[in-house]
């Protein structure tokens, strides 16, 4: 490893080790101050290197370290006119689910400002300066590079800090396509700014005059922004999610998904294929290399082996199965919930595969084979994959 790499492992096992805030924060300098530098300098390998290592080595320095690379990607300091503003990348997600398609792309302009509106309104403290970019994001278009993200907060919290400055610079037209999901997540994104160390959020107020709990400003969010909202995702169902920073919602987003997923899988099919959910089987089998990674959940029709449509239901942070719920549990009662009561569990860990020539994952059939999924020819037209 480069020498940049080895400076971060160790500074993220100092992290990792350390026994008291002081010393937190002399390591919590210490990594921020690299991993901005290669982030800023479009050098981010040895990043990717140490946490690598911290991966293979030590769970708890790589939760240090990448808890300050996502830092870095999402929040800086940036300084106008001698004033020093904290800047922090933040989401609004949205779970939506369809039997048709789940738009994604640019939002028109008197849509932008009433959303920017609700948000400022209902969300953040007073004064915070506020810049929304005029996409709804699929997770396929948001920026996979830490690097990319960083400038994106930065375009982002520099167009916040300006009254009336020019609107950011976004390639719009080059956004990547986005997978067809019965069930997935849409973003709004934005960057809020603020005189450095002042609140953000209207819940780190006082307890008095503009002080909202998050539950407050939740609900005031979904009743305000909803009507805006449906009208970028027509004829799907949603759920929106509380504003919050960048990382920490791109994951809520994901774990929120994965009972609507399954839902949205067997509301294809019964309606697809005129039946009840009691005519459908699942089949649940645990995938990954050396521990659970996900489950993958294969649902067959009646005594049929094939599979007509699978979902994955990722597993996240430190899920296993010694919580309560555990996954499985959860898995088990959403089937319950959507009408799935032949439900068969695979006990062996499966090594994930998928198809060589689309690349879409292979899923469980009841004869304990790993299979594409295949809608019946006699079926309506074929669905879209399930997250």
């Amino acid at each position: 490893m480069s020498a940049d790499a080895e400076r971060l492992v160790a500074a993220a096992l100092g992290l990792a080790n350390s026994g008291s805030r002081v010393e937190d924060r002399y390591w919590d300098a210490q990594l921020a101050q690299r991993i901005e530098r290669l982030l800023d300098t479009g050098h981010p390998q040895s990043i990717h290197d140490a946490l690598d290592r911290l991966n293979q080595t030590d769970s708890e320095a790589y939760g240090a370290l990448i808890e300050a690379v996502e830092t870095a990607a999402e929040s800086l300091v940036l300084e106008v006119d001698g004033q020093r503003w904290d800047v922090l990348l933040v989401a609004a997600p949205v779970v939506a689910w369809t039997r048709f398609r789940i738009p994604s792309g640019p939002i028109a302009a008197d849509t932008v400002v009433s959303l920017a509106a609700h948000w400022q309104a209902h969300v953040l403290a007073r004064d915070v300066r506020f810049r929304m970019a005029p996409v709804l994001y699929s997770v396929d278009q948001l920026p996979r590079d830490f690097g990319e993200l960083r400038r994106l907060t930065r375009r982002l919290g520099q167009a916040a800090i300006v009254p009336g400055g020019a609107a950011p610079r976004l390639d719009l037209k080059s956004l990547p396509e986005t997978a067809d999901m019965l069930a997935d997540g849409r973003f709004l994104i934005a960057a809020v700014a603020v005189p450095q160390d002042g609140p953000l959020f209207r819940w780190q107020l006082p307890e008095s005059g503009e002080h909202a709990s998050r539950v407050a400003c939740l609900e005031q969010w979904i009743t305000q922004a909803r009507p805006s909202i449906e009208t970028l995702l027509p004829g799907c169902g949603f759920e929106c999610l509380l504003p919050d920073a960048f990382h920490i919602n791109l994951r809520e987003a994901d774990r929120r998904v994965r009972p609507y997923a399954i839902k949205a899988a067997v509301h294809f099919l019964t309606h697809a294929l005129d039946l009840e959910p009691e005519a459908i089987r699942a089949t649940i089998a645990p995938f990954g290399e050396d521990r659970p990674d996900e489950y993958r959940i294969g649902l067959s029709l009646g005594e049929e082996e094939d599979v007509a449509q699978g979902v994955v239901w990722p597993l996240l942070g430190a899920e296993s199965e010694a919580d309560d719920p555990s996954p499985l549990d959860r898995i088990r009662e959403t089937l319950r919930e959507a009408g799935v009561t032949d439900v068969r569990t695979w006990t062996d860990l499966t090594e994930p595969e998928y198809c060589e020539d689309c690349g879409v994952p292979l899923y469980p059939n009841p004869a304990g084979e790993v299979v594409h999924a295949e809608m019946p020819e006699d079926a309506e037209p074929e669905g879209t994959h399930f997250h």
